[in-house]
């Protein structure tokens, strides 16, 4: 079993570095801030600037970075020599309190501290980028959407994939009607952030990392190197699984194409027993939303969420390839399944002649340029700002609530934020925050 487990990391680390190179090397730092001049440049700040923190800081690195934060001051040399005027800071609150005349941030920080480090900055009126998941918390997102909606702020989530032709020319099939209306969606990813071990023994904080700043609002644990750049994703103070890791990105294709909203009803399962800090491998999720179709009618779409060893069966019922990730639409005449970057439609000799839809979803300006031409032109030229960005959020850690409420049917009352037949559960939509962290 250990090396059984061992192997799924090492291929779960293989895959998520093929991912962000696959990723950062699709969006490299827009041209349209590149060329700027020095005095239409924004003020941006970067909290977090390693991994995809440094892809996210390459992309926005023709505009004027005032100011670097990490927790690691390893990370801030590096990163210090390519932008020798930025102010260096391990803890964003001093940053907040010191810099000055900030017009945006991008937040690129473990789950769990998305919430405490966007708000602080919302909060003094800066336009946010944040990565995916929006917040590691429920709570903690619709406070995000409320305060950036009440300060009229541009807002960006790190789902790059939505900036592709290919998601674009899947959500013109699909509301096209090409494979007739769609009656169930299925998800799946083959990562697994899960299935680890808490530490057994106990290892010196080295000087350079700043572990109380790291831990942030979560409960205080020891400082070990297993958490470390990455695998905080499998355990729940940190991380929500490969939900929190994946989810966005592939759920985020149906919650275009059918134009989502939150669930009505969500029931995550796995192979194992829960842990109250470990995240399991092997997940399966059936979520149940509402659709209201042309003639006014509503129904049921069952979407379904897949990680690790998981699959749809109708990838065998129906012959389909049997790919790493994806997304398979089910229509009343047809199948499509997609990825990031293909498309198939089934059967394959019905659709041999089809005529696609001419595009009528115009090109991104490439993911980051979204952002940062809605904040210089004032115009909502972002397709994932956070008032999308949360019900996709949202709907994905309920799954991770379902996990951890005891792998239960939770029934969702979206408008109260509430779920209405496991009182207990309530409590898992928001945490307590350590002492010193506050999202006042």
């Amino acid at each position: 079993m250990k090396q059984k487990m061992s192997r799924r990391y090492f291929l779960g680390r293989v895959s998520a570095a093929t991912l962000l190179s696959s990723q950062l090397a699709a969006f490299p730092a827009p041209g349209l801030a590149q060329d700027r001049s020095p005095s239409s440049r924004l003020n941006i700040v970067n909290i977090g600037i390693n991994g995809m923190g440094g892809g996210n800081l390459n992309s926005v690195k023709g505009e004027n970075i005032i100011a670097l934060c990490d927790i690691n001051e390893e990370n801030l040399e590096i990163k210090g020599k390519e932008f020798p005027d930025a102010k260096r800071y391990f803890d964003f609150r001093t940053l907040f309190d010191e810099v000055k005349d900030i017009d945006a941030c991008v937040v690129s920080t473990p789950d769990h501290t998305h919430a405490v480090a966007t708000i602080a900055a919302l909060k003094r009126g800066i336009h946010c980028y944040t990565e995916k998941p929006l917040a590691h918390e429920i709570n903690e997102i619709r406070a995000m959407q409320k305060l950036a909606a009440e300060k009229k702020l541009h807002t960006q989530m790190g789902t790059v994939i939505h900036a592709t032709d290919n998601y674009r020319r899947v959500v013109e099939l699909i509301q096209a009607k090409a494979i007739g209306e769609v009656t169930e969606v299925h998800v799946w990813c083959q990562k697994g952030w899960g299935g680890f071990a808490m530490p057994t023994t106990t290892v010196p904080c080295p000087d350079t990392i700043h572990w109380d700043q790291w831990i942030g609002p979560a409960p205080m644990i020891p400082y070990d190197p297993c958490y470390q750049p990455a695998r905080w994703r499998g355990y729940w103070p940190f991380g929500t699984g490969t939900f929190g890791d994946m989810a966005c990105h592939l759920m985020d294709l149906p919650f275009w194409a059918l134009n989502l909203g939150y669930p009505k009803s969500v029931e995550a399962t796995c192979p194992t027993d829960m842990d109250p800090m470990l995240c399991p491998l092997d997940v399966t999720a059936r979520y149940e939303f509402e659709l209201t179709d042309p003639d006014g009618k509503t129904r049921t779409l069952p979407l379904t969420w897949y990680d690790g060893v998981c699959r749809p069966e109708v990838i065998a019922e129906k012959g389909l390839e049997n790919l790493g990730m994806g997304i398979i639409f089910v229509g009343t005449d047809g199948l499509l399944e997609a990825d990031y970057g293909t498309i198939r439609l089934y059967p394959e000799a019905k659709f041999a002649d089809y005529k696609r839809p001419e595009p009528s979803i115009a090109p991104s300006l490439g993911h980051h340029a979204e952002w940062l031409e809605s904040i210089r032109q004032d115009k909502p030229l972002s397709l994932c700002e956070f008032q999308y960005a949360g019900r996709l959020s949202e709907a994905v850690q309920l799954g991770a609530v379902s996990l951890r409420a005891g792998k239960k049917k939770l029934l969702y009352d979206a408008a109260n934020m509430k779920i209405t037949n496991c009182p207990e559960a309530n409590a898992l939509l928001a945490r307590d925050y350590r002492d010193g962290w506050s999202l006042d």
